[in-house]
């Protein structure tokens, strides 16, 4: 059974703005590193062929466990369920679009990361980058929070390790995979 999305009225929250923090990204190829992941084995997002849809998040919450101070203040923090929920649900459609890899990132651990994919039925592993290697081999625009530090929220269309398309900053997270869908839909993805 899948966790129903949580109703979120965008319009109450503070959207980010667009700081330049990813203009870097577009063409950068993957360092090569290992990332735990939830489905138990490491990953080398530089070792992939084909297309992969990395979609960066803050960090899920969990049900019985309060949101930092000042969370739904912070732009673009809140959604990361709504977000992950929404990729699950159009999962089918980005395998018919050509993408062969889909993950989720953030820098909680892969223990905390299970949780939320189990109780979203997520089709897909999360990505902990939680000694953020790749944040930081990436130079990935991040924030402070509870002591935390946290990603913003941003998604990387990769072909054959090199970042080809960067969407940041995403808002409202509950249409991210379909601002990715019709990326893909235009060919983009296919241009040499």
């Amino acid at each position: 059974m899948k966790t129903p999305l949580e109703k979120i009225d965008w319009s109450e929250l503070p959207e980010p703005e667009d700081n330049g923090a990813a203009d870097h990204l577009t063409g950068t190829m993957l360092p090569q590193m290992q990332l735990s992941s939830t489905s138990g084995v490491m990953i080398d997002l530089s070792h992939l062929s084909g297309i992969t849809v990395v979609y960066a998040y803050p960090r899920t919450g969990q049900p019985d466990q309060p949101l930092p101070d000042g969370w739904d203040m912070i732009p673009g923090a809140r959604g990361c369920t709504p977000q992950s929920c929404a990729f699950r649900d159009h999962f089918a459609e980005l395998k018919a679009l050509g993408v062969d890899h889909l993950f989720g990132l953030s820098t909680q651990d892969t223990a905390y990361q299970s949780e939320a994919a189990a109780r979203l039925h997520l089709p897909f592993p999360l990505l902990s980058d939680a000694k953020l290697a790749l944040t930081k081999a990436l130079n990935l625009p991040t924030f402070q929070a509870a002591g935390m530090t946290l990603l913003h929220r941003l998604t990387l269309i990769v072909r054959d390790g090199v970042i080809i398309k960067s969407f940041y900053p995403v808002f409202p997270p509950d249409q991210n995979a379909t601002d990715v869908i019709n990326w893909l839909k235009s060919g983009a993805s296919t241009d040499r």
